[in-house]
């Protein structure tokens, strides 16, 4: 009994690992594409109203390369650069289910706060090195609460019921 109750143990914890592993590899690839896309300037595209933009609208220190990826995330160089080296750490990451499941959780505390940082003024341009407004809340908060699920869920436990295998009933045989 004991060795079917470690056979479906190993077997869930071998599903958990694969999913974390794929979790890393597709934002690897997520952001990878992403960060690539931001660098070719016919799927970036000029914010609406452009180039009067409003007195209010955050300011960036570094506007190399600003405008909206695929006309929905706000970006910059620096931004497109940041998410080529996390879309290549993911990627890295997928090759075993120790480096994933680090991936994973650091992921998920980094965008977690990125995501935050993203939801105030003060803050919302990474103290002016790169936007993180707009499309870049949503996708960062979705992106880590799953990273955060995967990452510090404990798996589901299999029955613990099983019969112990070394019991002294007191008694001695002669």
């Amino acid at each position: 009994m004991a060795n079917k109750q470690n056979f479906w143990s190993g077997l869930q914890n071998q599903v958990d690992s694969t999913k974390i592993r794929y979790f890393a590899l597709i934002t690897g690839i997520l952001f990878l594409l992403l960060g690539i896309a931001g660098f070719v300037p016919g799927l970036v595209s000029l914010p609406a109203g452009a180039p009067n933009v409003a007195v209010d609208a955050p300011r960036l220190s570094l506007d190399s390369g600003y405008g909206y990826v695929l006309g929905l995330f706000p970006t910059n160089s620096l931004h497109n650069a940041v998410h080529i080296v996390v879309g290549l750490l993911g990627i890295a990451a997928y090759t075993s289910a120790s480096g994933a499941l680090t991936f994973t959780r650091g992921y998920a505390i980094a965008y977690a706060l990125i995501a935050l940082m993203g939801l105030f003024p003060f803050s919302n341009t990474t103290f002016g090195l790169m936007p993180i407004y707009g499309n870049n809340v949503w996708l960062n908060g979705i992106t880590a609460a799953i990273a955060a699920y995967l990452g510090f869920s404990k798996p589901p436990e299999t029955s613990t019921a099983s019969t112990p295998t070394n019991v002294d009933s007191g008694s001695s045989t002669v």
